[in-house]
């Protein structure tokens, strides 16, 4: 748990690259993915580096092969995934990929285009076929119209068509187009104003929608004519039609020129079609074909472009020979670096050795914490927080004990913890089948990173459901209960609503209901059935969650040393985590003590030295305690053992005087130091050669304080003094949620049980079995949704938030840097590769 307990070593090597060897050996080290570079020419703009053509290149292949894809997609072809890892290819290979995209994308952007015209003109005659067979009874209608303006008399009041009285030279025109449907109706009312009622339109629907060819979907239409009088009119319906981008056809007069323009148009039509299935014939054999190496073509220029992408970040030396860079690796694996140097110089064929050598460093190097596939996701919860501060103890190897085991203290239901326990067994088993089949979907995606989390979670709910006696709210008598009611039947139970047993475990064999042995786990169930169980869970819980949050705090505070020993900080060991620890444990840890005390000391007898009505009120102890107040009456505020207002005095002088142990001692230890600063040297101080990363960092930190002022070195340990003296009472109290949020589950279980499941199962006889059947799908799917997923998103919450505020910040300062390698093992995620770059 070395690496997981405190993050690697690392150490910062310089690299010196021929230039001819470069590229393979940044793409050994890509498929090692235990580097990571840092950028040399952090002034230089990205367009002016060395490699940035060939950056654009990478581009240019990369929006090609976006285009093959969203042709795939479009065309519903899969894309062919071998599952194979290709390497990344030589430079003199990229010219021959090259030229294999372009010929590609040139071959398809051709035949889309061929096969967009020829669709816009199938659409045009489908259109114009339309037109023919809707505009007849148009025709036949006007002509009817026209015969009855013949014999109407001359009024300049009248209308188009009865103007035509006036003289032979009465001559309707007319437009005959097609429109899209949701345009019909402002352009009927466009078109009437403009022609103020002299045009005559008429409409009617094509059943079928047709397709647009230019983005493939389907539109409805609707086929118009519009009759006219004179040039202007014409005019002005011309641009109406071209203001609603309605396409104009032209249509015959007569019948029979109609009728020989619509087999003309039927016999292109099928020619058309026969052309279009070819074409499209063409143009999936070039996407099947492209589909097999398209994954492959993918990872080849993805890993192209990070290899330039990364040489960019190195200098190059005068002769324009040889690249420097520098990087981060872990120095346990220093080895790996050097050998994956050796096999990029040797596929390079170059005769000159790449040179890795170490380098000094007063910089804070990055955090590396070697994980798998079951600590990752408590890994990501402590980083989601702040990332470790290099060689900082790391809470994730104790997180993944205590933040499941926390959760549990909140969802505590073995029932509801059994059913996560399936759920997230059933991932764990079938996770290579499900990360196979890529669910895009980002909640999914949530769900199975953190399977082996809900796995805890679920395991440790059913631990504590037991503890509770809990079963989907009901108690359950697995082991005998140690209660046992010894009333006449005929006499005192049939008198009486309530009996109360009587719980002194030392009366005699006829009067005694308690028989002094506890239930061997959890709850004894006879407390499911008593009045007073509410009262009785919630001082046993409460007392436990009190313990727990103080036990958590307390660990935190121990963690620490680490830190302190490790950063070698011999004032801070003295001056924050002595006091810390004497101030929690003599009011917090002390307080815990006495309730221990109180459950191993009292019982149900009516003595008054050991029975439970004259046991210690914890609250009311405490606040005597703090107040130096003491009192006998009643018999619970009494002292309990000898010498324990004495003692308790001490505690709370003891704890009052480590408030200026860790207020003062760092200001004035600054002051000293400023008052004795010597002159700077003219000398800057050179690390050496052998000395430590810790050495190193040490020195640096001592730097850094030096420079620090003393005003700012005062207001930084008021603000941590106040914060961990006043963080103590809080983060106590928070502790209290386990408690409350383990009630309200309990609660919300019951009275689901109660207000539905019942309903059902208090039924005989047939209806019972159909009322059965009614409720319980209500009542799983209540339980589903609100006992488990509402409740169980609650619960992860406020687990959240006791290890973020109050675990971690006992020991934990989050401000360092992750360790991001230069890894292809995320170009196989596309979606990670832009911020693997970024990075």
């Amino acid at each position: 748990m070395g690496s997981l307990f405190r993050s690697e070593k690392m150490q910062l090597c310089q690299l010196f690259l021929q230039a001819e060897a470069a590229y393979s050996c940044v793409s050994e080290l890509g498929e090692l993915g235990l580097v990571q570079f840092r950028d040399l020419n952090p002034d230089v703009n990205v367009f002016q580096r060395k490699f940035v053509n060939e950056v654009r290149r990478c581009d240019e292949m990369e929006r090609k092969l976006r285009f093959l894809d969203k042709e795939m997609r479009r065309r519903n072809i899969p894309v062919v995934d071998t599952g194979d890892d290709p390497e990344a290819p030589l430079p003199r290979e990229m010219v021959d990929l090259e030229a294999n995209l372009e010929k590609m994308e040139n071959e398809l952007r051709e035949v889309n285009a061929n096969a967009e015209a020829l669709n816009r003109n199938y659409l045009e005659l489908t259109e114009l076929k339309q037109i023919l067979r809707k505009t007849q009874g148009f025709f036949e209608e006007a002509e009817m119209h026209h015969g009855s303006l013949e014999h109407s008399t001359v009024d300049d009041s009248l209308g188009l068509l009865e103007e035509g009285s006036r003289g032979p030279s009465l001559r309707l025109g007319f437009v005959a187009g097609v429109l899209l449907r949701e345009r019909v109706p402002p352009f009927e009312r466009l078109l009437w104003r403009a022609c103020r009622g002299n045009a005559f339109l008429r409409m009617t629907d094509i059943e079928e929608p047709l397709e647009d060819p230019q983005t493939g979907d389907k539109v409805s239409k609707n086929v118009f004519i519009i009759f006219f009088q004179g040039d202007q009119l014409k005019t002005r319906v011309k641009k109406i039609c071209e203001g609603f981008r309605a396409t104009l056809y032209p249509c015959p007069e007569t019948q029979a020129e109609r009728r020989e323009m619509a087999v003309g148009v039927m016999t292109r039509l099928d020619e058309l079609k026969t052309v279009l299935e070819r074409t499209n014939e063409h143009r999936n054999r070039v996407l099947l074909a492209a589909s097999k190496g398209l994954k492959n073509w993918f990872i080849k220029v993805r890993k192209m472009k990070a290899i330039y992408h990364t040489m960019n970040l190195f200098n190059l030396d005068v002769t324009q020979k040889c690249l420097i860079g520098e990087c981060w690796a872990p120095d346990s694996d220093l080895d790996k670096v050097h050998l994956a140097l050796r096999r990029g110089t040797e596929m390079s064929g170059s005769s000159v050795p790449s040179i890795l050598q170490k380098m000094g460093s007063h910089q804070q190097p990055p955090t590396y914490h070697r994980t798998n596939k079951f600590t990752e996701g408590f890994q990501a919860i402590v980083d989601a927080y702040g990332v470790a501060s290099y060689r900082e103890v790391n809470p994730a190897p104790f997180t993944l004990i205590s933040f499941p085991f926390l959760f549990a203290v909140m969802f505590g239901d073995a029932g509801h913890g059994f059913l996560m326990l399936l759920f997230a067994a059933w991932m764990v088993v079938r996770e290579r089948h499900l990360k196979a089949n890529r669910i895009d979907s980002e909640i999914w995606q949530t769900i199975f990173n953190g399977r082996y989390i809900i796995l805890l979670m679920g395991a440790f709910s059913v631990y504590t459901g037991l503890l509770y006696n809990d079963f989907f709210s009901k108690s359950a008598n697995l082991f005998g209960s140690s209660w046992h009611a010894k009333f006449e039947v005929d006499g005192y139970l049939k008198s009486s609503k309530f009996v109360q047993l009587n719980p002194d475990p030392h009366a005699n064999a006829t009067l005694r209901m308690y028989e002094g042995n506890p239930y061997p786990v959890g709850v004894d169930p006879i407390w499911a059935v008593s009045v007073n169980k509410i009262s009785f869970s919630n001082s046993l819980k409460m007392k436990m969650s009190i313990i727990l949050g103080v036990s958590q705090m307390l660990f935190g505070v121990v963690l620490s040393l680490f830190n302190h020993l490790h950063s070698r900080d011999r004032m801070g060991l003295l001056t924050e985590f002595v006091p810390q620890l004497l101030f929690l444990s003599c009011i917090f840890v002390y307080l815990c003590g006495m309730v221990f005390f109180k459950w191993l000391s009292f019982d149900g007898s009516p003595d008054e030295a050991t029975g439970a009505h004259c046991a210690p009120s914890l609250l009311i102890h405490l606040i005597n305690m703090c107040m130096f107040k003491y009192s006998d009456d009643p018999c619970s505020a009494k002292t309990f053992y000898s010498g324990q207002k004495g003692f308790q005095t001490f505690l709370i002088l003891l704890a009052v005087a480590c408030v200026p142990w860790m207020l003062v001692p760092r200001p004035l230890q600054a002051y000293l130091r400023e008052k004795k600063r010597p002159w700077p040297s003219s000398m800057p101080h050179e690390a050496e050669e052998d000395e430590s990363d810790e050495a190193r960092l040490a020195s640096a930190h001592e730097d850094a304080e030096e420079h620090e002022g003393l005003s700012d070195v005062i207001v930084h340990q008021a603000i941590h003094t106040i914060e961990f003296v006043l963080g103590c009472v809080s983060h106590t109290a928070s502790y209290l949620r386990l408690w409350a949020l383990s009630l309200a589950h309990a609660q919300l279980s019951e009275v689901l049980w109660t207000m539905v499941f019942r309903n059902g199962l208090g039924q005989s006889g047939a209806f019972g079995i159909v009322m059965l059947v009614a409720v319980f799908p209500m009542w799983a799917v209540l339980t589903v949704s609100v006992l488990m997923i509402m409740e169980g998103l609650s619960a992860f919450l406020h687990a959240l938030r006791l290890h973020w505020v109050e675990f971690q910040s006992k020991f934990y300062k989050g401000q360092g840097h992750k360790f991001v390698a230069f890894s292809f093992q995320a170009i196989r995620d596309m979606k990670n590769f832009d911020n693997m770059l970024d990075s």
